[in-house]
């Protein structure tokens, strides 16, 4: 079984379908990439799976749960943490502080024995600082685990979001066009960073992104969507030669 099915989701606002029977599979330790046009339904796509969108129809299955009208508030529990398109950190919290919020759905203890600060809520916190300082260490933001967020570079910023979306240790990470904004080094380095996670975290990733180096590099399976519908689905080579996604793209004359 996949580790995420998505069948015939469809969602419209004021009468018009922003994504329209869109079915696809992302399979255990992938890097599926979805792509199209500005306003093709990409980040909405994304929206319905985390649940920030009530679905009009269709289906969305996760490790064996059906997640369709699950609580947003549960997406995280159930193993599936996100990054946005516009970086959604705490400006004038530390990247420490932001990633220690990244926990916040592993947490075990009552609110009662946190007030009293119990030794099961001592352990429970140097765990949590525990699994964070990993995730520091594995992206390299240990010079920048002190500062905030407001005096951090827009790139680095990119990474701190990423950051907290793995202190929630998730089986898949959606990434909201990781690359937006980010200089050719910086998406070379981000290029890196997705395959470390897939290969040494083994995480799945699905993926919304416009930058096509980034895609082909490190993506496993693309589907390409326009104007809600689901156009083609393959490799990066197959759907980038796919007359329908070039129609798309640049138009008839370019078919």
């Amino acid at each position: 079984m996949s580790l995420l099915q998505v069948e015939s989701l469809s969602i419209a606002f004021g009468g018009v379908k922003a994504v329209d029977q869109v079915s696809f599979t992302v399979e255990e330790g992938e890097v599926f990439t979805i792509v199209g046009p500005n306003g093709a339904g990409k980040s909405t796509i994304f929206n319905l799976i985390s649940r920030l969108y009530e679905a009009d129809s269709g289906t969305i299955h996760f490790d064996g749960h059906d997640l369709t009208h699950a609580p947003a508030h549960d997406i995280a529990k159930h193993g599936i943490a996100r990054t946005f398109q516009n970086i959604e950190l705490f400006d004038h919290s530390t990247v420490l502080q932001n990633l220690l919020i990244g926990r916040s759905c592993k947490r075990t203890t009552h609110w009662l024995q946190e007030l009293l600060f119990l030794p099961s809520v001592r352990q429970s916190e140097r765990e949590h600082r525990r699994k964070v300082e990993a995730v520091i260490d594995f992206l390299d933001l240990a010079p920048y685990r002190d500062k905030l967020i407001a005096a951090l570079p827009y790139g680095i910023r990119k990474v701190v979001e990423i950051a907290r979306a793995l202190s929630c240790e998730p089986k898949l990470i959606l990434l909201d066009e990781p690359a937006s904004g980010l200089s050719v080094e910086e998406t070379a380095d981000m290029a890196w960073w997705i395959e470390d996670m897939q290969k040494d975290l083994g995480l799945t990733i699905l993926m919304v992104e416009h930058d096509m180096s980034l895609v082909n590099r490190v993506s496993n399976r693309v589907l390409a969507v326009a104007e809600g519908k689901s156009l083609a689905m393959g490799t990066p080579a197959e759907v980038q030669s796919n007359p329908a996604v070039i129609e798309a793209y640049l138009g008839k004359e370019a078919v």
